[in-house]
Parts: C-alpha cells; sequence; structure tokens
C-alpha cells in the first residue's frame, strides 16, 4: 500500500512480493502481504495468475455517480466490473480465506450518510468482505472534510446491522502530515539569497508545499 496504483507496476510490485514471501527473503505469510488496488480490473485478473496475497480494495462509494467522481479510474471499470473481478480473484486465492477487505474514506456528507450504508450493504451482498471505514485526512486546498464521529458510527453500525464485519480505521500521524493519504513537507531554500539573509541576521521564509 502506498502512493500510486500497485495494479500499474506489475512488473515490479509483484517480485517484490515474491521476495516478501520467500524464505530466504522476509518469509512472511502470503496473508501478512497485502496488495491494495482501486480497480484496474484486466490487472487484476493477471494478477491472479501470478500471485496469491491478501486482496484489499479502494472502493470508498456505494454507487457509480459518487465513485465517478471520487475514484477516476470507475469511468473505466465500473463498480459491477471491479467486484467481479474481485470474486474471480478470490476464488483462485487462499490468502483472502473467502473474503476480501473493502475500504472505504468517509468523507462529510459525500459518501457518509445511514442512505449511503445501506446503498452498500446491498452493494456488497454478493462479495465477501469485511469493511475498514477510514476517516478522511485532510490537506491544504482538498475539497473534502472529515466526517463527525457520530456519522462514522451511525455509518458502521448500519453496516453491521447486515452482519459485515466492520472496523473504524485509527489515525496516526495526522499531526505531521503523515497520515493515510498525506504526502506533505517543508522546502528550505538553500539559494545564495538565503545564505546572505543568514548571514545578515534578516528573517528566511520557509513555505509549506
Amino acid at each position: 500500500m502506498g502512493m500510486g496504483e500497485p495494479l500499474l507496476n506489475l512488473n515490479n510490485v509483484v517480485p517484490a512480493m515474491e521476495i516478501m514471501l520467500d524464505d530466504f527473503g522476509f518469509g512472511l505469510s502470503k496473508r501478512r502481504v497485502t496488495l491494495s488496488t482501486s480497480g484496474v480490473v484486466p490487472a487484476l485478473d493477471k494478477l491472479g495468475d501470478m500471485i496469491d496475497v491478501a486482496l484489499a480494495i479502494s472502493l470508498h462509494a456505494p454507487n457509480d455517480e459518487i465513485r465517478d467522481e471520487i475514484v477516476p479510474i470507475n469511468k473505466k471499470y465500473n463498480i459491477e466490473t471491479f467486484l467481479a473481478a474481485v470474486r474471480r480473484y478470490l476464488e483462485k486465492s487462499n490468502a483472502n480465506q473467502g473474503r476480501v477487505t473493502i475500504e472505504y474514506v468517509m468523507l462529510d456528507h459525500v459518501n457518509d450518510g445511514t442512505e449511503h450504508a445501506h446503498q452498500l450493504a446491498e452493494l456488497l451482498k454478493d462479495t465477501p468482505c469485511k469493511i475498514n471505514l477510514i476517516p478522511w485526512n485532510p490537506f491544504p486546498g482538498a475539497p473534502y472534510g472529515r466526517s463527525s464521529n457520530s456519522r462514522i458510527d451511525r455509518f458502521s453500525k448500519v453496516l453491521m446491522s447486515y452482519g459485515f464485519t466492520t472496523i473504524v480505521r485509527k489515525t496516526r500521524g495526522d499531526d505531521i502530515d503523515a497520515a493515510c493519504g498525506q504526502l506533505a513537507g517543508d522546502v528550505i531554500d538553500r539559494t545564495k539569497r538565503t545564505l546572505r539573509k543568514r548571514m545578515q541576521g534578516e528573517a528566511i521564509d520557509i513555505k509549506a508545499v
């Protein structure tokens, strides 16, 4: 997991996972190695013939209308097509023990209403899964906000009423812009102009990006 879509980089991702699994590498159980994807369907089908690891999918929406907006690849491979590919992968996999992990980021008043929870439960009724609800980690300029704890709680209770294993993920690292989905840092200007200012005792601006 991390920045980018692993199924667009199979030539490097699969060998890396093979090293993680190999007894002469990291020797990890295949249930301890998870690939997370937003839904490159042809590559997911190919992955099923290459390696068996745990699978997590970045769903984030209960219908195509919302997912088209927040996960643009949905316009090419819609939810129905994506979930069908997931079920095909599960049929070949032992690592997943029969179910996939659903990743669902909670966006305030976008996809976090109880009506969305009911839609999600209906959508996933034929896909064995557990559901991770992920509080949105904001960054400057983002068009979305984090769902309140009460909205997340109501959402999770609806899913649990349908019998889904539902976990609300704990956010870590957001105080230093290092939480899931964040990539930020300070740029330090090392030009001659900055060095001259430092030598003269003048204030130096550091801009965050």
